[in-house]
């Protein structure tokens, strides 16, 4: 793969693979949205290197689409990046769903940083966030979203200097935190139905993430005690001359059972996992998306009431109140467009997720009983020939 990098920002060789180490699509079950749903300008991302502080991330993609001067771009990303990328969406779209970003270090304390696991999750993670923007249908053409797949690293860093300066966005915060403190006095009542729900499919989706959490715990330590039976029966065949063969096939049903329950726990973290906790963060993203969409809202309302108590130029209060009214009706409606967009993909992903889980359990089972069951059927038969021989 050395040999066949380019510089930051060039297209990339044709021969390399479009897949993760080893073949894998490391999408996460991810459709490309070139797959049926849209025009994707993405192929997989890939986890190159890793150094004290950050990943250093190769994202290779690749586009029909007119507005890109070439076809296929690969770039070099930090993580740092891919936070820029994220919070530049929510400046330019301030309701809409954007995907949440794996943390930074810890994943729900399953791997630990730096090790192998720790960057595939996070490598499946970032490629997925990336593939959903692409799957969006206003994200996907963003401007700054178009400049991370293609600019060079120099081009990169000047574009992220572009923008309000420091006073400007502390202006903005201040006025985000006066108007949040304010409240919003007439929410509609169906964005109080969107936030009744997003409170309660949050806390449900936290208590599932622990459970599965629990569970992989368990599972872990269940593999772990696996791995110390076979060879303790192993060693007790040897002091045990009439039990020898008892004894090794025991030892051998441990050990066809402890490599099914190594691939179920696999699965666990591969497929059940990051689809629970990739929703705990979007629990997280939708009360943000919330609180600004009232924020909008909140600001109309202080116009409206300044107006109402004359305490200002009743023209130009008008203007601003008619502006603030076309903002937040295109707020609401681009929230209510997402809001469906992302329960139906919320669903299907749970949904397929649990079913995923639910089939690789019954298999294990499944496995397992066999394997005891093939075990006492030749240990009957040993003993049915062995009366046999007793009785002639």
């Amino acid at each position: 793969m050395e040999s066949e990098r380019g510089a930051s920002g060039a297209p990339r060789s044709a021969d390399l693979p479009a897949r993760g180490a080893g073949g894998d699509d490391p999408g996460g079950g991810v459709p490309f949205p070139g797959s049926g749903s849209g025009s994707s300008p993405l192929l997989p991302t890939d986890v190159l290197s890793l150094d004290e502080d950050e990943d250093d991330l190769e994202v290779f993609s690749k586009t029909s689409r007119g507005e890109f001067d070439s076809s296929e771009f690969e770039v070099r990303r930090r993580y740092q990046d891919f936070l820029w990328l994220k919070g530049k969406l929510e400046e330019s779209h301030p309701t809409l769903i954007i995907p949440p970003l794996p943390e930074k270090f810890i994943v729900k304390g399953m791997v630990e940083r730096f090790n192998d696991d720790f960057i595939e999750t996070r490598r499946k993670a970032l490629h997925k966030f990336l593939n959903r923007i692409a799957d969006h249908p206003t994200l996907t053409f963003n401007e700054d979203f178009k400049v991370f797949l293609t600019a060079e690293a120099w081009d990169l860093s000047s574009h992220k200097k572009q923008g309000p300066g420091l006073l400007s966005r502390m202006g903005q915060t201040v006025k985000a935190v006066a108007s949040s403190m304010r409240g919003v006095k007439n929410r509609p009542e169906e964005f109080m139905e969107m936030n009744n729900f997003i409170e309660i499919f949050s806390q449900k989706i936290n208590l599932i993430d622990k459970i599965s959490q629990r569970i992989y715990k368990e599972e872990r330590e269940y593999f772990d005690e696996m791995k110390e039976y076979g060879p303790i029966h192993i060693l007790w065949s040897a002091s045990e001359e009439d039990l020898v063969d008892i004894l090794k096939g025991i030892a051998s049903c441990i050990d066809k059972c402890r490599k099914a329950t190594e691939r179920r726990m696999s699965g666990l973290s591969e497929a059940l996992l990051p689809v629970v906790h990739e929703y705990v963060l979007y629990s997280e993203m939708l009360m943000g998306v919330m609180k600004r969409r009232d924020q909008i809202q909140a600001e109309l309302d202080s116009k409206i009431e300044a107006l109402t108590s004359k305490k200002g130029d009743p023209h130009l209060l008008t203007e601003e109140i008619g502006r603030l009214e076309d903002k937040v009706e295109c707020a609401n409606n681009a929230l209510k467009a997402d809001w469906e967009r992302w329960k139906q993909n919320m669903q299907n992903d749970i949904k397929s997720a649990f079913t995923d889980m639910a089939e690789e359990n019954i298999h294990y089972y499944e496995q397992c009983l066999a394997t005891w069951e093939s075990f006492l059927t030749s240990q009957t038969e040993l003993h049915l020939e062995e009366d046999s021989e007793d009785k002639l």
